[in-house]
């Protein structure tokens, strides 16, 4: 599977736009810009084409001495949210030199697939229940104190331990997190914004990074509610009894005589 292209980007929150067809959809807003190119990755040189980029500019006295000497060879201001997206030799060319922003429309197309990846929402220390969806105890006859617990985490004498990997309470969310096949419907670029339908992993303001599909690659948007009605109006079925109904009198035609008792 080839690498893919993409850009940084910062979750805003949701709002709601038109459709070319007049519906309604919701849509999580990201602002994707300006992010500006710290560096490229070449196969002759380093092994591997990759392209650094940076979004979110950061305060001088906060920027540590490492990074800022990555930040002073690109001449650039020091960015927040800095990360390496890994991607095809061919496509280093489709992003500007080191140092320059990267416009939207070079990397993304509206009413194409994209995939995201970020952080999700924390949700601290959780039990059973929540955290793996198990269904708790029953409350009747004679249970006391037993609802929400885990039960029994035993295994016998052998193996006399606790499996690894067994479903107990603990630390819920707050881990890195990848949702596919996402639809961009719209890109603003004069404001560096991108509308995406469809779960946005992280809570607000939170760091994303909006990469092209990897499962849907090319293929054509379709809609939810799209070309229902097409598919209503050829049903076999709907249009023979239409037409068994038109002839037999419902549609204004006269029905059949019956037949003579003998």
């Amino acid at each position: 599977m080839p690498f893919r292209t993409g850009v940084l980007g910062k979750k805003l929150g949701m709002t709601s736009i038109f459709t070319a067809t007049g519906d309604r959809a919701p849509v999580t807003a990201v602002h994707a810009g300006p992010c500006v190119v710290l560096d490229k990755m070449t196969p002759d040189k380093h092994g591997y084409a990759a392209v650094k980029l940076g979004f979110g500019q950061k305060a001088l006295r906060r920027t540590k001495k490492p990074e800022l000497g990555l930040f002073t060879k690109a001449k650039t201001e020091p960015q927040r949210f800095v990360r390496e997206v890994r991607l095809e030799a061919a496509d280093l060319d489709k992003f500007p030199e080191v140092g320059q922003p990267v416009p939207l429309a070079t990397v993304f197309k509206a009413m194409s697939y994209i995939d995201v990846e970020g952080t999700s929402k924390g949700k601290g220390f959780q039990g059973v229940m929540k955290r793996h969806h198990m269904p708790g105890f029953r409350a009747t006859h004679g249970t006391h104190e037993f609802f929400r617990h885990g039960g029994s985490i035993g295994c016998r004498l052998t193996p006399g331990r606790v499996h690894k990997g067994k479903r107990m309470g603990g630390h819920m969310g707050d881990v890195k997190k990848t949702v596919q096949n996402l639809v961009l419907l719209e890109i603003d670029e004069t404001q560096n914004l991108l509308l995406i339908q469809g779960s946005v992993p992280g809570a607000r303001n939170g760091y994303v990074v909006i990469r092209n599909a990897k499962k849907k690659a090319g293929m054509k948007v379709k809609l939810k509610g799209q070309g229902e009605a097409e598919v209503k109006s050829k049903n076999p079925m709907k249009a023979s009894k239409a037409g068994a109904g038109a002839a037999g009198g419902k549609g204004g035609g006269a029905k059949p005589a019956a037949g003579a008792k003998k």
